[in-house]
């Protein structure tokens, strides 16, 4: 009787056994820690104490006293300046933001077909916006319009024009969508007989619908921000006849000169909430005008 011995297997040792996906998570959250600790430590966490501080009498000195919605009525009821700043706001949103949009589309446009001095004129375009809203600018631009900014109907514009003045950033994001669409489109659209308008209308706007999405929502949130400019051109004081006081800056005045920190917080809850909101209603009307490619409509 013959017995057949089986040879080991041999194992490799250069191919040690593979490790399952997920199999150690504490690495990523090793990773993720810190993000995570600077988004409850300086996101949430004031975030959270704002919001206490909103439904409190507090002026930095003393210990906050509790007061409910006093704040919340007093702004939307007596406080006829929080009004002012609400007007003078959107009035400066409903203004700089489209203006400025169609400024960097229509630069981006023109820089997209001369592609000889793209780089210097992309460039010469964006440095306005490396300044950001800078005190030096915001005095210069003080100096420049001195007669606007002592008529009250003129003061706003002078602001909108300093905003739009600075359309480097969202210039450079159309100009990368529009570098994205193929050429093929736009000659086809000419053998069929479309001028440069109608291929705008039929090709540009639906191609760059998302990039125009992009730069609606964060040129939107942006200017809902706007202090520096605002501070500087009227003093701090928001003038002449508070056409120029921003929210911000009238929360500044509420918060740092008047020391109603409580006041304030409830102003920034506010504004918060308005922000969602709008931004909400953006994203809901962006279903019936912005195209993804892939989709069937």
């Amino acid at each position: 009787m013959t017995t057949v011995l089986e040879r080991p297997r041999a194992t490799s040792a250069a191919s040690p056994p593979k490790r399952r996906y997920g199999e150690r998570p504490s690495i990523a959250y090793l990773f993720l820690s810190p993000w995570a600790a600077g988004a409850v430590l300086l996101t949430l966490g004031p975030m959270l104490w704002l919001l206490y501080l909103s439904f409190t009498e507090y002026d930095l000195f003393t210990a906050p006293r509790w007061v409910g919605l006093d704040n919340y009525v007093r702004m939307l009821t007596v406080d006829p300046h929080f009004w002012n700043a609400v007007r003078a706001t959107a009035k400066f949103v409903l203004i700089s933001v489209p203006v400025q949009l169609v400024a960097a589309l229509g630069v981006a446009i023109l820089i997209n077909r001369h592609s000889r001095m793209q780089g210097f004129y992309r460039s010469a375009f964006y440095a306005p916006s490396l300044l950001g809203a800078s005190v030096s600018v915001a005095l210069v631009w003080r100096v420049i319009f001195h007669d606007w900014i002592g008529h009250p109907d003129r003061a706003l514009l002078a602001l909108v024009l300093l905003a739009v003045w600075q359309f480097g950033a969202p210039m450079v994001i159309f100009l990368a969508g529009l570098q994205q669409i193929p050429q093929e489109y736009y000659d086809a659209a000419a053998v069929d007989g479309a001028g440069p308008w109608r291929a705008f209308l039929k090709i540009t706007v639906p191609m760059l619908s998302p990039v125009i999405f992009f730069n609606l929502v964060l040129d939107t949130i942006r200017a809902f921000q706007v202090f520096t400019g605002a501070y500087v051109v009227s003093n701090g004081t928001g003038g002449p006849s508070d056409s120029t006081l921003f929210y911000t800056l009238y929360l500044y005045e509420k918060g740092f000169v008047e020391f109603k920190m409580g006041y304030a917080s409830a102003m920034s809850w506010f504004l918060l909430l308005v922000i969602a909101l709008i931004t909400g209603l953006l994203f809901r009307t962006a279903k019936g005008w912005v195209f993804y490619s892939g989709d069937e409509s």
